[in-house]
């Protein structure tokens, strides 16, 4: 057999080539707006044009000079961590109750608790507000605007981004190792804590990452729930941009997508996301 019949012929060289078009037009869509953003917070002009007259990073400053953003910052921050605290260790309990027991109506009880994910923010925000005002004049006391009432609203979003990672992960777990301890006599408990666990590590803190940043960045759950005095990053931009349109608003765009790609890249470094997500 010749050489050059091996050699592939000019239709799949052709579909090579589409394949390799497709996949950098992919990555230009899902890129585009990300490289856009970061290139309007250096514009020099305060009204955006293209191109740029000049190159600053007076918006950044800016943007650290403005109080609101710092208040937001850390209370997105606190938010973000309580119910990340709070949301994976519940979610990571309902993820090994839908796949370990047999208890009935499992599948029910999966898609109620990932339905979360496939209702509009907006419109589980609007619900989550009006379930909120009722919930005060049942207990008589404040909820709205709290610390309280806004872990407990983004614990919704952290249980099922929990619950789709972790179920995941003990999809594809090999349980040869913990029959083998249950057979060599540890008790369930030990099973869990130095087998179970440790193989779900990669699945828990994919589930910890994805809710961190999905709480921090949420703007349509929080927004009928924030008051003043307490406000999130998400809501103190978009309170910003009623009044002014500088680029300040990609400025702090930018500092966010620094900080979530740093987290992702440090995650990645001890658990590969990608054998999760």
């Amino acid at each position: 057999m010749s050489v050059a019949s091996l050699s592939p012929g000019p239709s799949a060289r052709l579909g090579r080539l589409a394949f390799l078009a497709a996949v950098v037009l992919a990555y230009a869509i899902v890129f585009a707006p990300i490289v856009t953003v970061i290139a309007t917070s250096f514009f020099d002009q305060e009204i955006v044009t293209f191109p740029p007259e000049g190159l600053t990073w007076r918006w950044y400053l800016n943007a650290w000079a403005q109080r609101d953003f710092a208040r937001g910052f850390l209370t997105s921050l606190q938010i973000a961590l309580a119910a990340t605290a709070i949301g994976v260790p519940l979610g990571t309990a309902a993820a090994l109750a839908l796949v370990r027991s047999t208890v009935p109506g499992r599948g029910l009880l999966g898609t109620f608790l990932l339905a979360p994910l496939a209702v509009p923010a907006i419109v589980a925000g609007s619900a989550l507000y009006m379930f909120t005002l009722r919930a005060e004049d049942w207990l008589d006391m404040d909820i709205k605007a709290t610390l309280g009432g806004l872990v407990a609203a983004n614990v919704l979003i952290t249980i099922p981004w929990t619950v789709r990672l972790v179920t995941a992960s003990l999809a594809g777990l090999d349980r040869a190792a913990e029959e083998a301890a249950a057979n060599l006599g540890a008790r369930p408990f030990t099973v869990f804590r130095r087998i179970t666990l440790p193989m779900l590590r990669p699945g828990i803190v994919a589930a910890a990452l994805f809710s961190f940043v999905a709480s921090f960045e949420n703007l349509e759950l929080n927004l009928l729930l924030v008051g003043p005095g307490r406000t999130t990053l998400p809501v103190a931009m978009l309170s910003y941009l009623e009044f002014r349109m500088d680029p300040t608003l990609a400025a702090v765009a930018t500092a966010q997508i620094l900080m979530v790609t740093i987290l992702m890249l440090v995650t990645d470094r001890f658990v590969k996301l990608s054998r999760i997500v």
